[in-house]
């Protein structure tokens, strides 16, 4: 994965005096239902807009069929966000969340469920976590092409710690038809 131009950049934090690292993130953001581009550039958006966070790079959007959803489930759009970050992997996610809330997601007891957006933690610089909230790096990313190659635009060079390089990971998953559509995009 690519880091920083500096990993050793910190920010102090003015109330605390607090040293946060900068941290490379890459997340990938999804929708399904609705307006299924709105809500993923409302997500760009909301994370642009979010303080200690700086966006770096926005894959195309692809389009995919779900993977483990229910049979009448639509297609997905997805794509991959770079950004670089201050905050912890944990304030990311409670962010992540809260956009996800924002437009409208309704958790389900079936997994993989239709969804308005989803928007999850791939990885957060080389931290690691395995527990009821929170797994990084995110533990199926390796599989899914609808994350491998978008993510692969944007950072052709990339990997997913302990895992390997995001290039042999996605001809790996060649099976998986993905497509990128080229009449749709997002800015930030």
């Amino acid at each position: 994965m690519t880091e920083t131009p500096n990993p050793n950049i910190v920010d102090a934090d003015t109330l605390t005096g607090e040293m946060h690292p900068v941290r490379r993130c890459v997340l990938s953001i999804g929708s399904n239902l609705g307006d299924r581009l709105n809500h993923m550039q409302g997500a760009v958006d909301a994370l642009a807009d979010t303080p200690e966070v700086w966006l770096t790079a926005v894959s195309p959007v692809y389009e995919t069929e779900p993977v483990d959803a229910p049979a009448d489930s639509q297609d997905f759009l997805n794509a991959v966000v770079l950004l670089d970050t201050t905050l912890t992997a944990r304030t990311l996610l409670e962010r992540a969340l809260a956009i996800e809330d924002a437009y409208g997601r309704e958790r389900t007891s079936y997994p993989n469920a239709p969804r308005t957006l989803d928007v999850d933690l791939i990885v957060v610089g080389d931290r690691r976590a395995d527990d009821e909230h929170l797994v990084l790096p995110h533990p199926k990313a390796h599989e899914r092409a609808f994350v491998l190659a978008p993510w692969h635009d944007v950072d052709p060079d990339a990997e997913i710690p302990d895992v390997g390089p995001v290039a042999d990971l996605l001809v790996k998953a060649g099976d998986q038809v993905v497509t990128v559509r080229d009449d749709l995009s997002l800015t930030f």
